[in-house]
């Protein structure tokens, strides 16, 4: 066993910095003097010098750090470790692991990796345990010792499944006793009735049957409080137009189920009539109807001469969110992607909306039993990000609502966009004899009893309660998006089910009626897991699908080219009964008419309640447009959205904040679809609706208004009202047996069901969470919807103002007596609008016209002046704020753009710089948009030396490999790139599942890189940016000696050309390709990329200058040319020192430079994303042949970024490739 501790030298410890400010303005603990953070491995299965070489080549970095095999404190710090409680996913260790094997060509080591916080100051024993609170949470880690040695433990052998003696002798109250005991979410009749059950097949359950069922008929799996038969309905005085809402649907049922109809009305019943209504009328005419339930899904044309299947999908991860909040959040999208993964499609854009406290709440004021909100808001921003970022996702909008009940559970939310040609997706059914195979992840304890305990009320044990929380892995779900996209694999799947809340017992036991389960070949994790945990385990990135045993060869071969296992695990049967084994003993043997009961069918009374007095709707809440704009739920957040990925995929048409300044928030995302080849002018818009102020005053207005806001802002982006389908999230407190209470989430549907009857829209999916009760505290009654259309890229509009002396028109919604809105007004002003020459539209909320015009004034800097007897502070939901050249029909003219930076109203001027430091200080310091940089001094390089020529005369067309390594995420828009500048382009998958995949991987690629021309090395995060490092997994793969001599060949010997894009760079710069041009050792003091100054993740454009033309990659460009390109990274400050900086200027190494609006080369931070020393971008070796950038010149298309300024083409694919002609 090695060890080892890796710290950050001085220059490069932000992480560090950040702590002791996160320390001391969260704990108020101002003794604290310093902080430092200590990396500790341990490693089994090494030689000393195997060790060796993998502490200066992977597990640290000579250039920005320091190892030792001793950890050294000095007199009067104090320390503690922390690290992952056994059986939690460990990403750091994984990957260090991964790495290793590749350097020693071995079976892969086991790691373990542990962080040590060293702190010094006068801190009491309280400080410390307030400390320690504070930064280990215990549901996913623990405190461990700082110096006593790693003890491995093998796992012990897991007992026989015990068989539940005597319980078919319990009466009603010993069940009642019972279900506290074993932590059931079952319901007392749900354990009587199982009895029943059990007493007719003359034998006792096992734990596994009994946990089984516990989960099948979850809350979470089966949506038993919306199946709930609602057998009487009151109503107060008051509620007129509820009770005429619910007559309307009540008749509405009568014509689509027929008159006397004996289904029960339900709270699904009413969430799915308006859909259910168009459908009859065949006014819902794009819908695909499958009995596969993955994902909403619609029929569109693409204009590539076939059906697109377009699919979109929302998620809540509540629970796990409010106890862990990264691997919460991190497995909310992850489990959104599955859904429509599962349905053979890509996922290609996606959206958050989450809801909490106040995050500025003192961390004193933490309600116990709880995290404090800020933990939880930055967290888990971290966790979803982080998925994203990894997976390849681009993400268009980024909302958190604050309410002070989201104290009582935090709101996650993932909304997903994907899309597949019809033809690929093959809608079968089981027959007996079909085998059913797992692709994809291990199977280990994390997210056992997820979906019950999602189920559950939060209470003040919540935290202790780890194995919970699923644990994401985002690089393996890439993987299945990959296989999935291959045209010739899709349409064999007959069924797809993904592995969410259920794990095993349900994902497979919902795609058939009849199956035999083997649990023993389940891959695992690791040993020591019993029959149970196997059934109902909720591992991450794991998909069942049904095919014909011919099949199985082709699938498990397919699978193995992209990286995945895949094995067979289960059998269609006709017997009528779902069975599983384990070590050859029959632990399931249920009946399908059993299990299909989903156990006790509730009843509820329903009794809606007045509607409050206090109406949010027709106030006027501020006094200046300061006040208004340092608003919580209005206030910048841009800091959190630019943690982000919004630019993968080159599809994104609207950035998630546009203008020149990048500040101007939009309505709805937009995306091309996902086109492989060629490019398309068909898009998706999507947009949400909720205000929890207008929910808590009447859950009926907040849901009617929820679904009008997403339509509204879904039309203010482009989109035709009539395209638009809806999908539906509800989030409720736990219901109990109080009618009143009942009355919260059927009143919110009532309202949703008016909106959809009167617009004549339907929601086609949907998700309910029904859990959001802490003690005595209640979430708000939130529903929230999500619109989504498809379009053309021809007519989106983005928020905004384009260009002075244009016309500023306001439009009203009218509203009735009840104060709903008038949906005639609105369908005929959406119609107005879709074919009107708009510049910018915006839709309104409770800011009003006052941050209306702020915003759109913001992105460009372009001002407004105001003539109007309109009052600017009153609430406009649902109103319309228009720039135009022209009068459009039924707006009033409220005044013009002007190129003053400023809004002027009568006499009074007010600065876009005051009102923008009012929007921005609210989030300030728990989003940060910016981080104060290191230096000032930027030097401007200009190099007069020409671009480099070619020494060889090549015909044929250049190929360029392009590997995709574990996390890679541009490898498609770089072979796409490629070929659209006239090159071949091959992708070429690393493979690493065993030392032999490894061998056979390293050996393709030497061979593919003397068969091509040009080596890219694409974006991505290769082994999940770790361990504590990105590139370090393409960088080990080339240094190994048969993949060097093969790099090496192509530059010093065949003129080839080597590209490396942010993650690609990221690797060069570690081998030395760049800036030596030579693979070589690293030493300290080298020039190096390292993390952010602002310690986080960040996405957004950033405008490049040409610093030099050497490379052959820029001899399409001129020195001094400007380009505004997307970026997204987490460690892409370039550092040197002075001297290696004029060293590799003079010899024009120097490629690019980040650059202010007018073309300098700047510090500051909101021109240079990361930091980088004298702006720095990108990098070439001293021949030109290799470059390494940070900015991702691959995510370009003609109709991306149509809200960002500048030159979005820059020619680096076609100079590249005309090198060779």
């Amino acid at each position: 066993m090695h060890r080892l501790f890796v710290e950050k030298t001085a220059p490069f410890a932000n992480e560090s910095a950040h702590l002791i400010a996160d320390l001391r303005n969260n704990l108020a603990i101002e003794s604290i003097k310093s902080a430092r953070i200590v990396q500790r491995y341990d490693l089994d299965g090494l030689t000393d010098e195997e060790f060796a070489k993998a502490t200066q080549l992977i597990l640290s970095e000579p250039q920005v750090e320091t190892s030792a095999t001793e950890l050294s404190l000095a007199s009067g710090e104090t320390a503690f470790a922390v690290e992952f409680l056994p059986g939690q996913f460990d990403q750091r260790a994984d990957s260090a692991a991964q790495c290793v094997q590749i350097l020693t060509g071995k079976e892969r080591p086991f790691v373990s990796s542990a962080r040590i916080i060293i702190l010094t100051g006068a801190l009491s024993e309280d400080d410390l345990a307030a400390i320690k609170k504070y930064l280990i949470n215990p549901v996913d880690s623990h405190e461990v010792s700082v110096t006593d040695p790693f003890q491995r433990t093998d796992s012990p052998e897991p007992k026989d499944v015990a068989i539940l003696t005597g319980f078919n002798e319990k009466s009603e109250s010993d069940f009642d006793q019972y279900r506290s005991e074993l932590g059931l979410a079952m319901s007392t009749a749900d354990l009587l009735h199982t009895q029943k059950y059990f007493q007719s097949e003359d034998r006792e359950p096992t734990i596994t049957e009994l946990r089984m069922l516990d989960t099948y008929w979850s809350d979470h799996c089966r949506h038993t409080t919306f199946m709930s038969k609602i057998a009487k309905v009151t109503f107060d005085e008051g509620t007129d137009v509820i009770e005429d809402t619910y007559k309307t649907y009540l008749a509405t049922r009568d014509e689509v189920y027929g008159a006397g109809t004996d289904r029960p009305v339900t709270l699904m019943d009413i969430a799915l009539m308006g859909m259910k209504e168009l459908r009859k009328s065949g006014e819902l005419d794009n819908l695909e109807v499958s009995n596969e339930i993955n994902a909403a899904s619609i029929v569109v044309d693409g204009d590539d001469g076939q059906e697109w299947l377009v699919q979109f999908k929302n998620e809540t991860h509540n629970h796990p969110t409010e106890i862990e909040p990264f691997g919460g959040a991190a497995t909310c999208l992850g489990g959104c992607i599955r859904d429509p993964l599962s349905g053979r499609s890509y996922v290609y854009q996606a959206m958050r909306v989450s809801g909490a406290a106040d995050p500025r709440t003192p961390y004193d004021e933490t309600i116990p039993g709880k995290l404090p909100q800020r933990k939880i808001c930055q967290e888990s921003a971290h966790g979803y990000s982080s998925y994203g970022n990894q997976i390849g996702l681009a993400t268009g909008k980024i909302s958190e609502v604050y309410h002070p009940n989201y104290a009582a559970k935090r709101m996650e939310i993932g909304a997903v966009v994907a899309a597949a040609p019809r033809k690929n997706v093959f809608r079968g059914g089981p027959e007996t004899g079909d085998y059913i195979l797992l692709i994809g992840g291990r199977t280990g304890r994390d997210g056992v009893g997820g979906a019950t305990g999602s189920s559950k009320e939060h209470t003040d044990d919540a935290l202790d309660n780890s194995a919970e929380v699923q644990k994401g892995d985002a690089p393996t779900e890439r993987k299945i998006q990959r296989l999935f996209r291959n045209p010739e694999l899709a349409p064999k799947i007959k069924i797809c089910n993904d592995f969410g809340a259920g794990g095993i017992s349900v994902a497979i036991g919902e795609i058939a009626d009849s199956l035999d389960i083997n649990l023993d070949t389940v891959p695992k994790k690791y040993d020591g897991l019993d029959g149970t945990e196997l059934a109902i385990s909720e591992s991450q990135e794991r998909m069942a699908i049904c095919v014909d045993p011919s099949e199985v060869d082709y699938f498990i071969a397919e699978s193995d080219k992209e990286n995945l296992e895949c094995v067979h695990v289960a059998t269609v049967t006709n017997s009528g009964r779902l069975r599983m084994t384990w070590r050859g003993k029959t632990i399931v043997d249920l009946s399908r008419e059993f299990l299909d009961t989903n156990g006790v069918q509730q009843e509820a009374a329903v009794h809606v309640e007045a509607i409050g007095s206090e109406s949010p709707l027709d106030c006027v809440a501020f006094e200046s447009f300061a006040e208004a704009l340092g608003d919580l739920n209005i206030a910048s957040q841009k800091g959190l959205g630019e943690m982000f990925d919004s630019s993968v995929g080159a599809g994104t048409v609207l950035a998630p904040f546009g203008g020149t300044h990048q500040r101007t928030p939009v309505d709805a995302m937009v995306a091309t679809l996902p086109f492989l080849e060629g490019q398309t002018e068909v898009c998706t818009h999507m947009s949400w609706g909720f205000n929890p102020n207008i929910a808590t005053w009447s859950p009926y207005h907040g849901a009617a208004y929820a679904v009008t806001e997403s339509v509204c802002r879904a039309v203010a982006s482009g989109a035709r009202l009539s395209d638009i389908r809806l999908t539906l999230q509800e989030y409720f407190p736990k219901l109990g047996d109080d009618s009143s209470r009942w009355g919260l989430p059927f009143a919110a549907l009532l309202g949703a069901f008016k909106a959809q009857h009167e617009l004549r829209l339907g929601a086609i999916g949907g998700k309910d969470s029904m859990s959001g009760t802490f003690n005595n505290i209640d979430v708000p009654p939130t529903l929230v919807s999500f619109a989504l259309a498809p379009g053309s890229t021809k007519n989106v509009v983005s928020p905004e103002f384009k260009e002075s002396d244009s016309l500023i028109s306001f439009i009203e919604i009218p509203r009735d007596e009840n104060q709903l809105p008038d949906f005639t007004k609105l369908k005929e002003i959406a119609e107005t609008l879709h074919g009107a020459n708009v510049l910018a539209a915006h839709t309104l909320d409770h800011g009003g016209i006052a941050t209306g015009l702020s915003k759109m004034a913001f992105g460009n800097g372009i001002g407004a002046l105001i003539k109007t007897d309109l009052d600017l502070y009153q609430e406009r939901f649902l109103c319309f704020l228009i720039e135009s050249k022209g009068e459009i029909p039924g707006a009033t003219v409220i005044g013009k753009t002007h190129a003053e930076p400023n809004i002027q109203i009568g006499d009074e001027t007010l600065a876009l710089g005051d009102l923008l430091d009012a929007w921005t200080e609210p989030l300030s310091e728990v989003y940060p948009e910016t981080e104060d940089p290191s230096t000032s001094e930027a030097e401007t390089f200009s190099s007069e030396l020409k671009p480099r020529t070619s020494n060889l005369k090549f015909q044929a067309t250049p190929k360029a490999i392009i590997p995709a390594f574990p996390g890679t995420n541009s490898e498609y828009d770089s072979a796409k790139a490629f070929r659209e500048a006239g090159a071949e382009a091959e992708i070429q998958v690393f493979r690493n599942l065993t030392p032999q995949a490894v061998e056979k991987s390293l050996a393709d690629l030497a061979k593919s890189i003397r068969e091509s021309q040009i080596l890219m090395l694409p974006g991505g995060f290769s082994a999940g940016d770790e361990p504590a490092g990105s590139g370090k997994f393409i960088a080990t793969i080339l240094r190994s000696p048969e993949v060097a001599d093969a790099v090496m060949d192509l530059l010093k010997n065949r003129d080839g050309l080597i590209l490396g894009i942010c993650n690609g760079f990221q690797a060069l710069i570690k081998t030395g390709l760049v800036p030596y041009g030579e693979i070589r050792e690293p030493k300290p003091g080298d020039p190096t990329l390292t993390f952010n100054d602002i310690g986080r993740h960040i996405a957004r454009y950033a405008t490049t200058r040409i610093a030099s033309t050497q490379s052959p990659w820029l001899a399409g460009t001129q020195a001094g040319d400007l380009h505004n390109v997307p970026f997204s990274h987490g460690e892409g400050k370039f550092y040197a020192s002075e001297e290696d900086v004029q060293r590799l200027a003079a010899a024009g190494q120097i490629a690019t430079q980040y650059t202010d609006l007018e073309g300098q080369p700047t510090m500051a931070p909101e021109f240079n994303p990361n930091g980088s020393i004298h702006a720095i971008e990108g990098i070439s070796s001293p021949c030109g042949r290799v470059l390494g950038k940070m900015g991702h010149t691959e995510r370009r298309g003609p109709n991306v970024g149509q809200n960002i300024s500048g030159k979005l083409h820059q020619p680096l694919f076609s100079a590249g490739v005309k090198y060779f002609s």
